[in-house]
């Protein structure tokens, strides 16, 4: 007799080895979060279809020669100066 699928997915989960369980939580957090009303509105979008500007473009490029410049402040020292 096969397994019910939860009891399946503790098996699955049992088995994994141990530098692949964050990857499966963080899986399994995406599925669940996948129900939420505005995360499925989100994703049924059409595309974005305006053709980007030339101010667009150019704000793209600047941000881009930053990256590549090194000029980039990382998410970690931002929350650490926001408080976060």
């Amino acid at each position: 007799m096969q397994p019910q699928p939860k009891q399946r997915l503790q098996q699955l989960i049992d088995e994994l080895p141990e530098d692949q369980i964050r990857a499966a939580e963080r899986y399994l957090e995406f599925l669940s979060a996948s129900r939420d009303p505005l995360i499925q509105a989100l994703q049924s979008a059409p595309e974005e279809d305006e053709p980007i500007t030339d101010e667009e473009r150019e704000a793209i490029e600047e941000a881009e020669r930053a990256i590549a410049d090194g000029d980039v402040v990382s998410d970690a020292c931002v929350r650490s100066k926001l408080g976060l």
